[in-house]
């Protein structure tokens, strides 16, 4: 069976490194081929790991980085189009809900391919966040959906994707943290290097387009970290896109506060920063969902999550960009515990996933039943 897995975002690294580890040892003979779509593509956001966390080496890779969403989106659709017309795999399996994992999706779904898409039934509701409109398509055009939590599955009930091409499996996120979080604390050394101590910082990172691309809403982020760097020092990992963005209008080197800025980080060093935190502040899902795995409180710097439980269980709190907000849920909830609740399953994900790939064979797409009263449920003119 030849599964073509379609990456290029930091969290589908961690992803695919928990699937393809599964695949390699699943019943059979299965011959995974990765493609590199190029989306994060300097060594701290891509190469690092895939060295940290023994991914295979990708097969193909596109180099197709920048521009625009639909750019970006349209270059990737028309590059992995020909990669499946040359290689005719039996799958096309794609995470999360970047812009390679829509293009990867799209392209197999247009070629009757069968589409797996991991973390599926993902929804914030906020059809003005780009990944939400990702995720949504993708979910629509897949042949098997592994969603990670109930709630995820009851998300594609209410759309009408149903029965047995929708997997209950746990979250492949919560096996790397399982996996990796002992190795993290015998060889990464940054705690040191950075010399921070245990509990006593605050990890941020700040890189969604809601919270980037609207100057004063970044300026206002910003500035509720610096009076929450009162409390403790705020380590921040500046990615690419807000580093770019700070260093354009002059503010890099004048953010408020104790603020420390750093490169960022391989997967390890990232395990290690969020295990030993005081606090994460963050607009990430996947470091929602690690904080937690971590026993960290967070504070999410967005107006919606995706991930409700971990509001609804009391370990996740949205202050979205209010400085006052950011300030006073960090004071707040610095050094506090986070209930221990297992809403992401129990570390077998990955194994969930490679089972039924091998099992299921190549499916033909079922028909979808449209929802009643749903704007599909209605003839078309």
């Amino acid at each position: 069976m030849r599964v073509i897995t379609i990456v290029g975002a930091r969290p589908q690294f961690v992803k695919a490194a928990v699937v393809s580890r599964a695949l390699a040892v699943v019943g059979g003979s299965v011959d995974e081929r990765i493609v590199h779509t190029g989306q994060h593509f300097d060594d701290n956001m891509s190469e690092v790991f895939f060295r940290e966390m023994g991914i295979p080496r990708p097969a193909v890779s596109l180099g197709i980085g920048g521009g625009t969403h639909g750019q970006m989106t349209g270059r990737m659709l028309e590059s992995i189009e020909q990669v499946l017309l040359a290689d005719r795999p039996d799958w096309v399996l794609v995470y999360g809900d970047t812009n390679s994992t829509l293009a990867g999706a799209l392209a197999a779904a247009k070629l009757h391919v069968p589409v797996a898409h991991v973390e599926a039934g993902l929804r914030s509701f906020n059809r003005r966040m780009p990944e939400e409109v990702n995720r949504v398509l993708t979910d629509h055009v897949s042949s098997l959906l592994f969603a990670p939590t109930a709630r995820a599955v009851s998300n594609l009930t209410a759309e009408g994707i149903r029965g047995d091409m929708v997997r209950q499996v746990g979250d492949v996120m919560l096996d790397a943290m399982l996996h990796y979080r002992t190795r993290a604390e015998g060889c990464s050394d940054v705690l040191s290097r950075l010399k921070l101590d245990p509990r006593g910082y605050v990890l941020a990172t700040v890189h969604r387009s809601e919270n980037t691309d609207d100057p004063s809403r970044l300026a206002a982020v910003l500035s509720g970290l610096g009076v929450l760097s009162e409390v403790a020092p705020v380590v921040l990992p500046l990615h690419p896109r807000t580093r770019k963005l700070l260093t354009a209008d002059g503010r890099l080197g004048s953010l408020p506060g104790r603020i420390r800025v750093i490169a960022p980080v391989g997967y390890l060093d990232m395990v290690m920063l969020e295990s030993h935190a005081g606090l994460i502040a963050t607009d990430s899902g996947g470091v929602q969902k690690e904080a937690f795995f971590c026993g960290v409180p967070c504070i999410t710097l967005r107006d919606e999550t995706e991930w409700v439980e971990l509001l609804e269980c009391g370990a996740n709190v949205l202050v979205g960009a209010d400085p006052e907000r950011i300030a006073s849920e960090g004071r707040a909830r610095f050094g506090r515990s986070v209930p221990r609740e297992p809403l992401y399953g129990h570390g077998d994900a990955g194994a969930c996933v490679a089972a039924a790939l091998k099992i299921d064979g190549a499916p033909t797409v079922p028909p979808r039943k449209p929802v009643p009263g749903s704007v599909d449920a209605a003839p078309i003119d």
